[in-house]
């Protein structure tokens, strides 16, 4: 990309991987809807032009976008988050390993990681990754990886991220942070030492709820072989999703300038209503994790999660009650969601598993959208009320 030698996030948004010269004089990057292109030489099976293998020009451009926004070497879209996680663990570790993972991961994570995983063979140690003191002990010969996320879902800690980069690379082990959450304008992980960087896309990146996609960023020694691995695994993106992630990044620094003011104004103003127990926000003084949170991030996005007194009942009322907000699942788009992580989320955890990793039933997630704050605010008024 011409131009200025450092740009900003909001220029690389818009111009990072653009095909050059443009595609016939096209701005916008046009849309391969072409499964199959004529052979150009390809020396192997991974470099034939296939839609399954990734690499058509729609994939090429956002690989080039992507590494530029994470300030990684390469990257990779994957069908969805879960493929860009599952491709990158069965990747980098095999029957008889071990990896150490955050005690309270995205539940589709945690399903993975005790289900999967632990089928093939693969052994894991939940940790707490603000407790590095605790983190040797869990160590082993066999130990690969350590896979941690940066806002986790949905009590929104943050972990001792640099640490969990330090160790990993003092015990030669892989760092692997799921920036979903965050998104490459509030953090950049490679800028703290880890190898590879995941995102469900479906989320913050495209922005509208209306694709699911992944992301899979980092060194391209790792992003290559992954990328082998989702080849067999057939975990691509289709072109016209390939199109849609394209548009959506373009405003992802627009977008996250407003969902980071506007939810830190409703945690607060939630914070002082007498029908909340907790308010779950790291830019909140009262947050466990706040000092680390202003440290490293520039931003918390959209998210935030309360527990009502009342508990559950309490909780499922508000969800039925507001009108502004929608009860769905999913985040980082226009709209305000709520949801009950007991009942979405993290419904495959036992019970006793999400108590542990301090997610009560009457717990509520929030993902602000794009609305003007103090009409969100009125409308979780009327439902608390």
């Amino acid at each position: 990309m011409s131009g200025a030698s450092h740009p900003s996030i909001d220029t690389l948004l818009i111009h990072a991987g653009e095909p050059q010269p443009r595609i016939r004089g096209a701005v916008a990057m046009p849309i391969f809807q072409s499964s199959t292109f004529e052979f150009g030489g390809d020396v192997g099976y991974h470099d034939i032009r296939y839609i399954r293998l990734n690499n058509t020009p729609n994939h090429e451009a956002l690989h080039a976008k992507l590494a530029a926004l994470e300030r990684t070497e390469t990257s990779l879209v994957t069908s969805s988050g879960m493929a860009a996680i599952s491709a990158a663990l069965l990747t980098l570790l095999s029957p008889g390993d071990h990896f150490l993972a955050h005690r309270a991961l995205y539940g589709g994570t945690h399903d993975l990681v005790t289900g999967e995983l632990k089928r093939f063979g693969i052994e894991h140690s939940f940790v707490d990754t603000a407790n590095p003191a605790t983190w040797e002990a869990a160590r082993r010969p066999n130990t690969k990886l350590f896979y941690c996320e940066t806002l986790t879902n949905p009590l929104m800690e943050v972990g001792d991220l640099p640490a969990v980069s330090a160790f990993a690379k003092r015990h030669g082990l892989v760092s692997m942070i799921d920036n979903t959450f965050a998104s490459p304008f509030n953090f950049r992980p490679a800028e703290h030492g880890f190898d590879l960087m995941l995102h469900s896309g479906t989320k913050y990146l495209n922005g509208h709820n209306d694709i699911v996609c992944g992301v899979v960023a980092g060194t391209r020694t790792h992003v290559d072989a992954i990328r082998k691995t989702l080849n067999h695994y057939g975990g691509s993106l289709d072109p016209h999703a390939c199109f849609l992630l394209h548009r959506g990044l373009k405003t992802l620094a627009v977008r996250m300038r407003h969902q980071n003011e506007s939810a830190l104004t409703v945690a607060r103003w939630l914070s002082q209503h007498p029908a909340v127990e907790t308010v779950n926000h790291p830019f909140l003084p009262q947050h466990p994790h706040h000092a680390r949170a202003k440290q490293l991030l520039a931003g918390c996005g959209g998210m935030l999660s309360v527990e009502l007194r009342g508990g559950l009942p309490a909780a499922r009322s508000f969800v039925e009650r507001v009108q502004l907000a929608v009860h769905a699942p999913s985040l980082g788009g226009p709209e305000t969601l709520v949801i009950l992580p007991a009942l979405s989320s993290h419904a495959g955890m036992q019970a006793d598993e999400r108590r542990r990793a301090g997610i009560a039933d009457g717990l509520v997630r929030i993902s602000i959208g794009l609305e003007d704050s103090n009409d969100v605010i009125a409308d979780f008024k009327q439902a608390l009320d």
